[in-house]
């Protein structure tokens, strides 16, 4: 890997090699934290899991054909080189730093409460048109995930599109640090891990450290819609650009006409007076949003309005996010990868969209904090609002949601396998369900279940 000899490696994480002194000019050829993944030559970066010690593993790796490992024990006369650190961890953010630190290539950094995934997928399918793109595999968007992103991108990429997730104060420069974004982009400031924050100003001040590691000539991209992020000023010198549906934004739309479940038409505003009419082929409101920013990254990167125009119809749809599968009986909106209230009114909208009955299938949300069941509660009533017929809640925070569904027909159950099993007495042929929750309630397992009704 370009740049990574263990002698840079040592230097980057402040370690101290031990081991036969003619490897240090070697190159590693991976960097991984997962023993079952280590081929020859790679570096095994031992980082303990809540219940393990990596450690154990070194041996298996070398056999396996490690070149080196990094550890914070003292591992004493090996006849395998090691690297030895105070933090593993840290090592593993240093190590990221130095790689990324060897590419010339635009790095764009997305954060926000809600949207992130999505509007990586879509700034990548927008960036793709004109160049060869790297993104944030899945969700790995945290300390461990962001650098095994970055250890993937390869000599071709031109850009990187680097999602970063954050649940406590510090977390961000930790992040923003390592993938030193040329254009940073904020989708909204939500009350996810208001357990953590306490307050919307208190996400706003984490999520915008990372505009404090962008690079000289950067851009800031910001959410014009967005009530707190529609008052940030410069930022380093750095005058934000603003994306929405309001005309003052610089990126905005207009002529907005949903399709039901098959999308969103609308016509996207580009600050030098060009536009374009388009489809968004995933429904929501929200999507408008994630098309402007794909629009906002686009145009900063040098793309025309007839490539902006492609790369957002030619998002592709993603399991558990916005994801539509026809069975031949159902139709299921699978949404289920995460869940927080701003999130599940907006998968809530979309369901609303439906022609025929639609039946909400939503569980818990979590990291909510001492608010957590009133939040619950209203986004119950909010689907009731909404015209939904059947709310199904499931687990024990979900309780609060059906209480506030009243109006409409609800269920509780105490788990999903309580409600597959219900499911024939409530789910009727020709329904459009709406699954959701927070990642931790495992919700793919009722979409498996509704797939084979």
């Amino acid at each position: 890997m370009k740049n990574l000899t263990l002698e840079n490696i040592t230097k980057a994480c402040r370690g101290v090699y031990h081991g036969d002194p003619s490897k240090q000019t070697r190159e590693v050829a991976g960097v991984v934290i997962d023993s079952r993944k280590v081929e020859k030559d790679y570096l095994f970066v031992a980082i303990d899991g809540a219940r393990f010690n990596a450690h154990q593993f070194i041996p298996d790796t070398i056999e396996k054909g490690a070149l080196c490992v990094v550890s914070h024990e003292d591992l004493g006369e090996t006849d395998y080189p090691y690297i030895l650190v105070e933090s593993t961890g840290q090592a593993l953010l240093d190590i990221a730093k130095l790689y990324r630190d060897s590419f010339n290539l635009k790095v764009v950094g997305i954060t926000g409460s809600v949207g992130k995934t999505s509007t990586k997928e879509m700034i990548a399918s927008v960036a793709a048109q004109k160049y060869k793109v790297h993104k944030t595999l899945g969700n790995f968007n945290n300390e461990w995930g962001l650098p095994i992103t970055i250890f993937e991108m390869k000599e071709e990429h031109q850009v990187a599109v680097l999602e970063m997730g954050v649940n406590h104060f510090g977390e961000m420069r930790r992040l923003s640090s390592v993938a030193s974004p040329d254009i940073c982009v904020i989708t909204n400031i939500g009350v996810a891990h208001l357990e953590f924050f306490k307050t919307r100003e208190g996400i706003l001040q984490e999520k915008s450290q990372m505009i404090q590691d962008m690079k000289d000539g950067g851009t800031i991209i910001l959410n014009g819609d967005d009530d707190l992020l529609s008052k940030m000023g410069p930022v380093k010198g750095v005058e934000p650009v603003f994306f929405g549906t309001n005309p003052d934004c610089q990126f905005y739309a207009d002529g907005i006409q949903s399709m039901g479940l098959a999308g969103t038409a609308c016509t996207i505003h580009l600050p030098d007076g060009s536009g374009f009419s388009c489809v968004i082929p995933l429904p929501g409101a929200h999507m408008i949003s994630n098309a402007l920013a794909g629009a906002s990254v686009g145009y900063t990167l040098g793309l025309t309005p007839d490539e902006i125009r492609a790369g957002i119809e030619g998002l592709p749809s993603m399991p558990g996010r916005n994801n539509i599968i026809k069975t031949g009986k159902l139709i299921i909106l699978d949404d289920c990868y995460n869940a927080n209230p701003v999130s599940m009114k907006a998968a809530i909208d979309v369901l609303s969209l439906a022609i025929g009955r639609k039946v909400a299938i939503l569980g818990d949300m979590g990291e909510l904090g001492n608010n957590e069941a009133d939040l619950h509660r209203e986004v119950g009533e909010y689907a009731a609002s909404k015209g939904i017929d059947v709310v199904c809640g499931i687990g024990e925070l979900s309780r609060h949601l059906t209480e506030g569904a009243s109006a409409c027909e609800t269920h509780w159950f105490a788990d999903k396998e309580s409600f597959i099993q219900a499911s024939h007495d409530i789910i009727k042929e020709g329904d459009n369900l709406l699954i959701k929750a927070s990642h931790g309630m495992n919700f793919p397992e009722i979409v498996e279940a509704l797939k084979n009704f």
